[in-house]
C-alpha cells in the first residue's frame, strides 16, 4: 500500500515545519506530534501510512514510542523511520530492535528520505 500519511513527531517546531513542508511538496499529506506520548496517541487515533519519529526529545524519547508503536497490536503495521542526529550504529542497532524500519540523519536529505519512503510501499 502506498505511503500517503506521515505522521512527523518532533518537539523541533522548525524540524516539523520544515519536514511537513518538504513532504508535502511531494503530495504527502502530514500531521504532526511534538513528543512520543502524543506520537503514540495520534498514530492509534489516526492511522498513519507512516511515522517520522525523532529520538531526542523530553518525556518519552522516539526508541520508546517506537517500541510502543510497533508492539501494539493496534499500531504494529505502521512502520517508524528514526530521524536523528544520532550518529552512532549503536543507536541505529537499537532503533532497529525498538522496531524502527528505517533511519534517517538530521538535517534530512530530502532525496534520501523521498527513497526511504518509497521503499516502504
Amino acid at each position: 500500500m502506498p505511503v500517503r500519511k506521515i505522521l512527523i513527531v518532533d518537539d523541533s517546531a522548525t524540524n516539523r515545519h520544515a519536514l511537513s513542508e518538504m513532504l508535502a511538496r511531494h503530495g504527502y499529506q502530514c500531521s504532526i506530534a511534538e513528543s512520543g506520548k502524543e506520537a503514540i496517541e495520534k498514530a492509534k487515533a489516526e492511522k498513519p501510512d507512516m511515522i517520522l519519529m525523532d529520538v531526542v526529545m523530553p518525556d518519552m524519547d522516539g526508541f520508546q514510542a517506537t517500541r510502543a508503536i510497533t508492539r501494539d497490536a493496534a499500531t504494529k503495521h505502521i512502520p517508524v523511520i528514526l530521524c536523528t542526529s544520532k550518529n552512532l550504529e549503536t543507536d541505529r542497532i537499537w532503533g532497529v530492535r525498538q522496531g524502527a524500519r528505517g533511519y534517517i540523519l538530521k538535517p534530512v536529505d530530502e532525496k534520501d528520505l523521498l527513497a526511504k519512503i518509497t521503499s516502504l510501499r
